[in-house]
């Protein structure tokens, strides 16, 4: 969300932790320092800084030490871990093989996205009493609702079994709680987007650049639909965000952007094919003391993926990058099958190739392979100058739903047969100078996994097409067992909800 956050940033933190902490009726006492419930939620300006506490907890796609992208890469058959040693983050390293209980799941994965839950749901009980006009408080009500499916989205898909929590609890009905069916929850998932897209714009302004349009909770719906297997109806949202013709412009104003390697340029923010995209900024100053704890507003992708020790010899042609801690290496099942690829380039770091031709070295890490995902690799232009930690302050923005993403989602919900299955494939192959191949769903899933490398993509649609388990079997991964995150220990205690099954 593109918003002048500092501005709001504290005082939002500050109600929000009391509203989560406290009863529908809030403390009444009067802290020093600190924002009265009951003092709050009187203006307009109160109510916008409390939605953007409810866009705050998106930026774990890419935030944070235990961000998504670097730890869903993790498990999956294009990456493995990576970092510094096999105790360099225990979550990532066990979730990579397969070894990851309850104690070294990092909680932050349950407990962000609560976070964003309980903030819309808050904002939502409070809306209808803030005197603002209507249609401003009719969007920021969609919104909400998209922002709670958004975080229902990932928490059902991590965890399955989870609390489906649509009201403001007090302290005591914490502990109580149980759990929903994952069924539940994907009703109550489709019910927000479709409540929230009537009132949504159909686009945003520049000023507005990061909250939910039409188009996004669209495709988000259309998303939602193909994980529940609703193939037809999957199609049919999908397509109203792609447009009648593949490859042109679509209603909503998204297009494929003409060269690959240009969704991956820094300042090429919210661009027309980005459809849902998470902000990161090297102005909010981010430092070691709160990293990750929801203030930081740095990409962390970025300097976790790049090479250990990075140099590179004087006049080389190789690019000029900062040190990074060599998290997420490319396997080389993924070397092989990208390295005649169009977009090769623009995904892998050959750090081998660099240091055989004498252009650059760098410090091999764990489970180095010598490939390095380039997408989120940044270079010594993107460092930086602020008060902050350098490495915690990278800018680039990352992709939660990008327009090749929503074309072969909807060529595979068409069960990647007929004439508008083969457009939208031939599309996204078209823009890197690809010749058309005869649509199938193994071909939808190739492409998949070449086009979206690297995005955080591939062990979902490993786990919800079923082939998780044979594919990386030999990472350990256990079916009836792994297509699913442990509940974190420290939500367990004291509590009603139940371990997932096996572990």
């Amino acid at each position: 969300m593109k918003i002048n956050r500092n501005k709001y940033l504290l005082i939002a933190t500050a109600v929000v932790f009391t509203m989560v902490s406290c009863s529908e009726d809030f403390l009444n006492v009067d802290k020093s320092g600190s924002v009265s419930v009951d003092d709050y939620y009187k203006t307009p300006a109160d109510a916008y800084a409390a939605l953007v506490s409810a866009y705050d907890p998106i930026r774990k796609n890419s935030g944070g030490f235990e961000n998504y992208i670097t730890m869903l890469n993790a498990g999956s058959d294009d990456h493995y871990a990576g970092g510094g040693s096999a105790t360099d983050g225990a979550g990532i390293q066990g979730f990579s093989k397969y070894t990851l209980d309850a104690n070294i799941m990092p909680g932050s994965f349950w407990s962000v996205p609560y976070q964003g839950v309980f903030n819309a749901n808050i904002l939502l009980v409070k809306l209808p009493g803030i005197p603002m006009d209507e249609a401003t408080k009719s969007r920021y009500t969609a919104e909400l609702k998209g922002l709670r499916a958004y975080y229902y989205f990932d928490l059902v898909r991590m965890f399955g079994n989870v609390p489906l929590i649509l009201t403001p609890l007090t302290t005591s009905e914490v502990y109580t709680v149980v759990q929903a069916t994952p069924s539940e929850v994907y009703t109550r998932i489709e019910k927000d987007l479709t409540e929230a897209i009537p009132n949504l714009p159909n686009t945003i302004t520049a000023a507005e650049s990061g909250r939910l349009s039409k188009g996004a909770a669209t495709a988000l719906l259309g998303k939602v639909l193909l994980y529940e297997k609703k193939y037809a109806e999957a199609a049919t949202q999908l397509a109203l965000v792609n447009g009648p013709t593949p490859g042109t412009t679509s209603p909503y104003g998204y297009k494929l952007l003409t060269k690959f390697s240009d969704l991956w340029v820094v300042s090429n923010k919210f661009n027309s094919e980005s459809i849902l995209e998470i902000s990161h900024t090297s102005e909010g100053n981010s430092d070691w003391g709160f990293w990750g704890s929801g203030r930081d507003e740095g990409n962390s992708v970025n300097v976790m993926v790049g090479p250990r020790g990075y140099s590179r010899t004087t006049g080389s042609p190789a690019p000029d990058l900062p040190s990074g801690w060599s998290f997420n290496p490319i396997t080389v099942d993924l070397y092989n099958l990208i390295k005649m690829d169009p977009r090769f380039n623009s995904t892998v770091l050959d750090m081998k190739a660099l240091q055989a031709a004498n252009e650059a070295d760098y410090i091999a890490g764990y489970q180095d392979t010598g490939y390095f995902l380039n997408k989120f690799t940044p270079t010594q232009a993107d460092v930086t100058t602020g008060t902050g930690a350098q490495p915690l302050n990278y800018k680039q923005n990352t992709y939660v739903i990008r327009l090749a993403d929503t074309y072969l989602m909807e060529a595979e919900a068409l069960g990647g047969t007929g004439a508008r299955a083969q457009a939208l494939l031939d599309a996204v192959r078209a823009r890197v100078a690809l010749p058309s191949v005869p649509v199938s769903q193994v071909a939808i899933m190739n492409e998949r996994r070449l086009e979206l490398a690297g995005e955080g993509h591939r062990w979902y649609d490993l786990v919800r097409t079923g082939k998780a388990a044979s594919v990386l079997a030999s990472r350990g991964f256990v079916a009836g067992k792994n297509e699913i995150f442990p509940i974190p220990f420290g939500e367990l205690k004291n509590t009603k909800l139940v371990q997932n099954p096996n572990y």
